[in-house]
């Protein structure tokens, strides 16, 4: 429901009163021209009157505003169309969508260079009929003419001084008009009001409003509107947006409603800045959206991106990971677990992609990606510290070496990496990302901080013992500067943003960043870096019910974004596990810790379908124990499974494989001895 009769947007006078004014009295205009006698113009009239400004400035103000609505519907939102399609093609990875976006960053540039065309030589045309008119005029009617020409010039300059922004008279205390007044529309409040605000905002000063401009005016823009805002000279955009909160207030909106930037456009510069306002106070809010990853059978991790959640505007946006790695903090309880779940889910449907997962606690939280994960490492005590500092060296190692096999390519099949880097192509054929997840990374550091270890390159006999943090933040950063180019990549994941659980030496390597609610300044600082937040991003500003509301920052030239993320519960997320297993079965990728899981889960389920048989034989026999060769025989007689054509030794092999044992002596049976064979026992624990 709308709030404009609330909270009208980028007001900043009395709201009008419902009923009729009081008779205007002593208040005479017997100069005003005949062309501004409505009852709107003349209360305009009469406070620049008053003011004893004369309509001279208006006549100026007029024709400016006729030069920004001339210089709006020339540009007519081609810049911004331009600028996108610049910086889709810039974040485009794929070689062949690349191709197709250049040709729509051609196609948005032809029109709009069609559009100027067309809108030239319309002013032209207008312009060269209003000249030849006023000429002619001029040279046939003489001063009348040219009096009355000159009239007509001076009123319509004050016609669009006096615009339309001003909705009350300042000699009065109420509205000129009678009759109950109008809720504001979104966004058509005009420049003025919203230069205003920016000086209580404290970004610019009264002195600097005549240099402030908007451009474009105040537009509508999706659920909110939006305006382009040129600084003063030698003021930065980046200065402005650090204010945002201010801004909010002058507005009279929640900081949640506002996204103020600088303006990344091609034909922007360092002092403008875009912002939006959303009309409702909770743009975020609604019901629970679940990711489309949670029915997807397959994923291209490369191709597809992560689909992230929606922005206050309701787009869709997607997360691209691929080349650089990430650092999620924030509060708990807040939905760091789902944000990295999104980006897991993804990976986890591709088989491409190999997870390492180490986490600081135990828990059933990452416990489906046991089935596909290389490594999985839960724990912070010493012994688990060490065992991750052996998983993340050997993983170091081998992608160097991939790196080296990359180089030989490039020698010797060089169409192979064009770029010098990894193609989809390669990544499908055994050279795919690599994912390592890091999650409750304070948990690790605080167990390493309490872990003595010998220093890597200390080779004496007796090494000096040192805290294991230091070297495991400078293994994991070591990580995301040498494993990018060759699809490594790092999610690191906190929920005590400090310095010493987020040591900034890693997070400098981390070029996306994703930050929940803080409580301070300070704190969000940490996670996304001192240039975010100076330039507006205020995840300290979210509220308590802010459950999976995050502030995303790309390092990008559009700077951050605010964002509420899809949703996968931890059911979906384990079957989603099982989808990602059975497609690396199928492509021959399931390695490490869960091919051995699977292997120990086929003998287990092997040992389960052959001890049911023998049991069986045995129980139709009525015996406890049994010759391998009486075992054999009995299996073929009864013809259950596949053993008609196995020999004793085969049967002996296929038993000891799926974890039966091996044949024991049985004691005396008959006129043998001590034949060996199977006791019931053996196969019973099966049953």
């Amino acid at each position: 429901m709308s709030t404009a009769a609330q909270h009208p947007h980028l007001t900043v006078v009395p709201p009008m009163p419902t009923a009729a004014p009081a008779p205007l009295e002593g208040v005479v205009v017997d100069k005003a021209p005949v062309a501004l006698r409505s009852d709107s113009a003349v209360a305009r009239a009469v406070a620049h009157v008053a003011e004893n400004r004369g309509y001279l400035p208006l006549v100026g103000r007029g024709y400016r505003r006729i030069g920004q609505r001339w210089i709006a519907g020339y540009r007519d939102y081609h810049p911004h169309l331009i600028a996108t399609a610049a910086q889709a093609l810039a974040a485009e990875g794929d070689v062949a969508k690349q191709s197709a976006l250049r040709d729509e960053l051609e196609d948005r540039r032809a029109a709009g260079q069609r559009h100027r065309r067309i809108y030239l030589a319309k002013t032209s045309g207008w312009s060269l009929a209003a000249t030849t008119a006023a000429t002619a005029g001029t040279l046939t009617g003489g001063f009348w003419v040219t009096l009355a020409t000159g009239l007509g010039a001076y009123l319509y300059g004050i016609r669009h001084g006096v615009g339309d922004e001003q909705t009350t008279c300042p000699l009065v205390d109420g509205p000129l008009l009678s009759g109950p007044a109008e809720a504001p529309s979104p966004g058509v409040r005009g420049v003025d009001d919203l230069v205003t605000a920016l000086i209580k905002a404290g970004i610019i000063t009264e002195a600097q409003r005549a240099e402030t401009r908007i451009l474009g005016g105040v537009r509508p823009d999706g659920p909110g509107w939006a305006a382009t805002i040129e600084l003063p000279e030698g003021m930065k955009a980046v200065e402005a947006t650090s204010k945002v909160g201010e801004l909010a207030s002058a507005l009279r909106k929640k900081g949640l409603q506002l996204e103020f930037k600088p303006d990344s456009s091609e034909t922007a510069h360092e002092g403008m800045a875009r912002l939006w306002v959303a009309d409702s106070p909770t743009p975020y809010a609604g019901p629970k959206v679940y990711s489309e990853l949670v029915d997807a059978p397959r994923w291209h991790f490369w191709r597809d991106g992560i689909p992230l959640g929606m922005d206050a505007r309701q787009a869709r946006q997607v997360l691209r990971l691929i080349w650089s790695s990430m650092l999620v903090g924030g509060l708990q309880d807040y939905g760091k677990s789902y944000l990295a779940r999104l980006i897991a889910a993804a990976a986890a449907l591709d088989p491409t992609v190999r997870i390492i997962v180490i986490t600081g606690k135990t828990g059933p939280d990452w416990a489906p990606l046991k089935a596909i994960a290389h490594r999985y490492i839960a724990g912070s005590d010493p012994s688990t510290i060490r065992e991750v500092f052996a998983t993340m060296t050997s993983t170091i190692e081998e992608m160097q070496a991939r790196g080296v096999e990359l180089d030989r390519l490039f020698e010797k099949e060089p169409h192979k990496v064009p770029e010098g880097k990894i193609t989809p192509e390669l990544a499908a054929n055994g050279m795919g990302p690599v994912l390592l997840i890091v999650e409750e990374l304070q948990e690790l550091l605080d167990g390493a901080a309490v872990t003595k270890m010998a220093m890597p390159d200390d080779e004496s006999e007796n090494p000096r013992l040192v805290s294991a943090k230091g070297p495991l933040v400078d293994l994991f950063a070591r990580f995301n500067r040498l494993t990018r180019f060759v699809l490594g990549m790092g999610l690191y994941i906190t929920q005590r943003p400090d310095a010493d659980s987020v040591p900034t030496e890693l997070r400098e390597v981390c070029v996306k960043r994703a930050c929940f609610r803080t409580k301070s300044p300070e704190s969000s600082k940490m996670i996304l870096g001192d240039l975010a937040v100076k330039a507006g991003a205020a995840p300290h500003a979210l509220l308590e019910s802010s459950k999976g509301i995050f502030v995303l920052d790309e390092g990008a030239e559009d700077g951050y974004r605010t964002l509420r993320g899809d949703v996968i519960d931890l059911p979906d997320f384990a079957k989603i596990c099982e989808r990602g297993r059975q497609l690396r079965i199928d492509a021959g990728t399931l390695t490490g810790d869960a091919a051995e899981r699977a292997e120990r889960d086929r003998r287990a389920n092997q040992a389960r379908l052959l001890s049911a048989d023998c049991l069986a034989v045995m129980d139709a026999a009525g015996t406890d124990r049994i010759r391998t060769e009486d075992l054999l025989t009995a299996l073929g007689k009864h013809d259950i499974g596949s053993y008609g054509h196995m020999t004793p030794e085969g049967l002996k092999e296929l038993l000891a494989s799926a974890g039966l044992g091996i044949p024991v002596s049985l004691g005396p049976m008959g006129d043998l001895k001590n034949p060996r064979g199977f006791k019931r026992e053996a196969f019973a624990r099966y049953a």
